[in-house]
């Protein structure tokens, strides 16, 4: 990334308590794996475990 920036944003409970398993799953940050789904879900990289 050449340019970051900083959001705020709200998610449902169980979908953060969902992303945060998945992120400790993958051995990820949350934000890490917010970024990862979303770069995953435009095609820039392959998903790790066949899902989104």
């Amino acid at each position: 990334m050449d340019h970051e920036v900083r959001i705020t944003l709200r998610l449902p409970a169980d979908l953060h308590e969902w992303l945060v398993a998945q992120a400790k799953r993958g051995r990820r940050s949350l934000n890490s794996e917010i970024i990862h789904r979303l770069e995953a879900g435009r095609g820039d990289v392959p998903t790790d475990d066949g899902s989104l």
